[in-house]
């Protein structure tokens, strides 16, 4: 879902009269039927700033929303290992055309990332690299995603307040980018490397079809889809850590959604995830793709680290700087610089 998007289809929104009496145009997610790149090409020749805002790498490639280590995005599209027949000028080839056409004056564009690594990869694009690019990240509601009572909460879903609880969801749980068999890899080394985890054990959650949960070495409470805010913020506050072992993402909701609920978070050190932890102080950014690392890091979190300490940095990091308050002011100070340039 959402690998690959031709932007072909839309709805033209740039007749409506709240489109026309807009001071600023601010666009996010524009894929899935919401506006073709000629929609795109009709809303930016109004001449009015344009604030587009960038949760993947969808803008600045020939289709692919990541593209999984591929750099041709850096100058020109083509041969794409996502198509099933990939050649020079293949529909990633004719896709970055398109945006090149789209992309042309930049001038009353400014672009804005959610994350510092999602910034760079911008600037070093071919399409994107003469534009205006500043990062704001999401937001998140610290009301909703707060610290539970750790005892309460697991008593609500059957788990015993005295084990180490490692937390792991995703929409998803078989995408590519979430790093699955790099969990599993991870707590089969912790099973075996380290002789006090007896009392471990894990909590999944998120759509799953295809993985076996009885191929993890610890008992594994699976809760599937979860869609209450409520429920998530119990869901991470019954953990002593959340696992992201995802090898490609931009700001992953759930690492901030966890850190918000004060479970501090064992990721790779990849994307934007180092936008949120800090290592060692409300969780651990291990080494890229080691399962090794990964599974040192939930022992440290889990059993060497100052846990109090870290529950509390965990929260203060997204107090510091994710708050809905927070990110409204960042974009609001930056519609005024544009209206005033304008």
């Amino acid at each position: 879902r959402f690998a690959f998007s031709t932007a072909n289809t839309g709805n033209d929104i740039s007749h409506e009269p709240v489109i026309a009496n807009a001071d600023v145009l601010h666009l996010h997610w524009t894929n899935s039927g919401f506006q073709s790149i000629d929609n795109l090409r009709k809303l930016f020749a109004l001449n009015k700033p344009v604030v587009w805002t960038l949760h993947d790498m969808w803008a600045f490639t020939g289709g692919c929303h990541y593209s999984g280590g591929c750099d041709h995005f850096i100058n020109q599209c083509g041969n794409c290992w996502m198509l099933r027949n990939p050649y020079p000028k293949d529909l990633s080839h004719t896709g970055w055309l398109r945006k090149q056409d789209l992309l042309v004056v930049p001038n009353n564009i400014t672009i804005v990332t959610c994350s510092n690594w999602l910034g760079d990869m911008a600037r070093k694009s071919g399409l994107l690299q003469k534009f205006n690019i500043i990062t704001i990240p999401n937001p998140i509601d610290t009301d909703i995603f707060s610290p539970q009572n750790q005892a309460t909460v697991r008593k609500k879903w059957h788990i015993d307040t005295d084990k180490k609880v490692i937390v792991f969801g995703a929409a998803n749980i078989n995408d590519r980018r979430k790093g699955i068999t790099y969990l599993v890899d991870a707590l089969h080394q912790l099973k075996n490397n380290y002789s006090d985890t007896a009392g471990v054990e894990v909590v999944i959650f998120g759509k799953n079809k295809h993985f076996d949960v009885n191929t993890l070495p610890f008992k594994v409470h699976e809760l599937n889809i979860i869609t209450s805010a409520q429920q998530l913020a119990d869901i991470y506050s019954m953990g002593d850590v959340f696992v992201s072992p995802a090898v490609e993402d931009n700001l992953p909701n759930m690492v901030m959604e966890s850190l918000s609920c004060a479970t501090p978070v064992v990721a790779f050190n990849t994307g934007g995830i180092p936008d949120m932890i800090d290592h060692l102080q409300n969780g651990y950014l291990a080494e890229y793709k080691s399962a090794d690392d990964l599974a040192a890091g939930l022992y440290h979190v889990l059993f060497s680290g100052d846990t109090v300490a870290m529950a509390v940095a965990s929260r203060e990091k997204v107090l510091a700087n994710f708050t809905n308050d927070l990110v409204a002011a960042r974009y609001l100070n930056l519609y005024k610089s544009m209206v005033s340039n304008g």
